[in-house]
């Protein structure tokens, strides 16, 4: 009888500790989520989650309630165990070997493990557990007030706190837990939900820099002021862009940009139909960059890098299309970079794609650092110099080959990763 009750205390005393760490580990989108189902299980949860305190303070009496009797009746099983095998042991020895015993296995069966289970699956077990809990929330319900009533008047009393406070919100974290639970939860075949999509793109929204999203400046088309007219309208039509760059002297000296419809004008020079550009550093969140173009009534800005040379390019679109994918017009380029997977540890990839996107396509590992934000950054980082066509770096365990390159830049390459 005596272990039947232990092991039920057991029992109670994981499921009180283990419910307790579900709760404040479980994602408050999904739980405010379900508790809209209107079902049984969402009725239930309601109840539990409108005052969090109370639902805390009631596990903890459980668990109390639990630990107690669970002392009670292990502490002479353990008498009756040494007493049986003849030790003879002073009173101290013998206290001090049941409170070690008695608290080892405490620990392991009901405290450790359970908490770490129910974080683990924290969501799914706070719906399986909830009628269960609900009980024993009702059992225990004016133990807990009781113990909130006291708790309470202590903080307020000599703490001079609020006391007991429901948060009303949830954090940005939780938010984001949540979306990349439905992205993974997405399979393979699967194409994911566009507001899904959105909302992670919103997200890490403001965590963009510039130079994560810039035009670089080997593929900047731009003119100098003094070229005429005529060479500026033959390179709209051309390049089919609506937007040419203008500077003087070199592209470190970007001084301003031209609309196509100032050609409607029928201009003289292009100094005339000149419109200023604005400068912003490599490193200003995208978010600050689209802030400044809009009290500018601007839609280009040049990113500078640390010597104030020109490092690239950023427009409205490019910032807008971080939130909702790629907008296309009739003029744009259709080239799409290189993307392929030739076996399971091989692929080929254009140096000009994200390490972050290879990673969560492919899940590739590769190192991601603010010093680079392409595969072919990584490897001119890695490396500390321009690779040519032909060349084979080792970086870890991945093992590249140059297949195309010029003199500035690598075009292609092909990875073959050692361990898979």
């Amino acid at each position: 009888m005596q272990v039947v009750v232990i092991i039920l205390c057991l029992l109670f005393c994981a499921f009180f500790s283990g419910m307790e760490i579900a709760f404040v580990s479980s994602n408050k989108i999904f739980l405010e989520i379900e508790k809209k189902q209107d079902n049984f299980i969402s009725r239930i949860l309601t109840k539990l989650t409108e005052k969090p305190s109370k639902f805390i303070a009631t596990m903890l009496v459980g668990n109390n309630v639990s630990m107690v009797v669970y002392g009670f009746f292990m502490g002479d099983l353990l008498m009756s165990w040494i007493k049986s095998f003849s030790f003879h042991l002073t009173d101290f020895v013998s206290l001090l070997t049941q409170t070690i015993i008695s608290t080892l296995i405490v620990l392991i069966t009901s405290e450790f493990l359970p908490k770490v289970f129910f974080q683990v699956y924290a969501n799914n077990l706070m719906k399986f557990f909830a009628v269960p809990s609900y009980v024993f929330f009702v059992c225990f319900s004016y133990i807990s007030t009781f113990v909130i009533w006291i708790s309470d008047f202590i903080l307020k009393k000599f703490f001079k706190t609020e006391g007991d406070f429901v948060p009303a919100f949830f954090s940005k974290g939780e938010l984001g837990n949540y979306i990349n639970e439905q992205m993974s939860s997405v399979q393979d075949h699967e194409e994911i939900d566009s507001e899904i999509q959105i909302f992670q793109n919103a997200l890490e929204f403001s965590g963009v820099k510039a130079r994560d999203i810039m035009t670089p400046r080997t593929e900047l088309v731009a003119l100098d002021i003094y070229d005429s007219i005529a060479a500026l309208r033959e390179l709209f039509v051309t390049t089919g862009y609506s937007k040419i760059l203008i500077y003087q002297n070199s592209l470190d000296d970007i001084i301003g940009y031209v609309h196509s419809f100032e050609l409607f004008k029928k201009p003289r020079s292009i100094k005339s139909i000149l419109i200023p550009v604005e400068f912003v550093p490599e490193t200003i969140f995208i978010k600050d960059g689209l802030s400044l173009l809009t009290k500018k009534r601007k839609s280009v800005a040049v990113v500078l890098d640390e010597y104030g040379g020109t490092a690239g390019i950023i427009t409205v679109e490019d910032i807008i299309e971080e939130l909702f994918g790629e907008i296309e017009d009739e003029h744009d380029n259709d080239q799409e970079l290189t993307e392929k997977q030739l076996n399971e540890n091989t692929f080929l990839f254009s140096a000009r794609l994200d390490v972050e996107y290879l990673n969560q396509e492919y899940k590739l590992n590769i190192p991601e650092d603010d010093s680079y934000g392409t595969l072919g950054g990584f490897i001119v980082n890695t490396s500390g110099e321009f690779p040519q066509k032909g060349d084979q770096i080792v970086v870890d365990n991945f093992h590249f080959v140059i297949e195309e390159a010029t003199n500035k830049k690598i075009e292609v390459v092909k990875m073959t990763i050692s361990e898979w």
